[in-house]
């Protein structure tokens, strides 16, 4: 996925209220962007980091300005911080034949409704007789070399993956992926320390047939590709 126009480059002042982020420019000017990641961001939003933010060029809007990209593990590696660009890498790694399994269907469809409790799975792919329910997950948080899911407790997390168990005891394919934004990590793994719970569920899904996989991310100021697979250490 390509950035048009090219991305804008500044310093981290300060995220708050969720989805606000203060970032200041080379000249020393100042802007409010909007932060599109209602997770903790953990190890992602240290003040002082190098930022870079997207410009939707519509002076209408309340925030003009999106943060994308931050550079963490002291610049050594980028994460790409906006949650919502992770169906759309995860669509066109599919359909350009990145992720190897899941390759051979007839249709995909996006956001469609399913399961017992309400849910919208992700990414819908289908052929004469079978059904594939792909659900998206963004993984950011890097400790030392492993991506650790997620970054915060999550009940909604736990939900999707009851949602998927369940369309696997109705004879469907279901598959937990994780999008991999951050460029310095190897693996990924449950956060356990994080959310027990979530960790414990993601195992019994797996258990339950659930499929589990994680594809990374190369991430620079031009562009967002998934570009290899990563192992999931459970």
């Amino acid at each position: 996925m390509k950035f048009s126009p090219p991305l804008l480059r500044g310093t981290l002042v300060k995220r708050y209220k969720r989805f606000l982020a203060d970032v200041e420019l080379e000249n020393g000017d100042q802007l409010t962007i909007h932060c599109p990641n209602t997770g903790s961001m953990k190890n992602c939003n240290d003040p002082g980091s190098e930022v870079w933010f997207s410009d939707s060029q519509n002076p209408q809007r309340k925030y003009q300005y999106t943060w994308e990209i931050v550079a963490v593990d002291d610049g050594a590696a980028k994460a790409g911080i906006n949650t919502g660009l992770a169906n759309k890498l995860v669509k066109e790694a599919i359909e350009v034949g990145v992720i190897s399994e899941l390759q051979g269907y007839d249709s995909l469809r996006t956001e469609v409704k399913y399961g017992a409790e309400n849910s919208r799975i992700d990414i819908l792919l289908e052929r004469e007789g079978e059904q594939c329910f792909v659900e998206v997950k963004n993984g950011t948080l890097g400790e030392g070399k492993i991506c650790y899911f997620p970054d915060a407790v999550t009940e909604r997390g736990r939900k999707h993956l009851r949602e998927l168990a369940a369309m696997v005891e109705e004879g469907h394919r279901a598959v937990m992926l994780f999008c991999v934004q951050h460029t310095g990590v190897n693996e990924v793994r449950p956060a356990d320390h994080i959310d027990q719970k979530y960790g414990e569920a993601l195992r019994a899904a797996v258990e339950q047939g659930v499929e589990v996989l994680a594809y990374q991310a190369d991430i620079d100021e031009q562009e967002i590709i998934l570009i290899k697979q990563l192992p999931v250490i459970l």
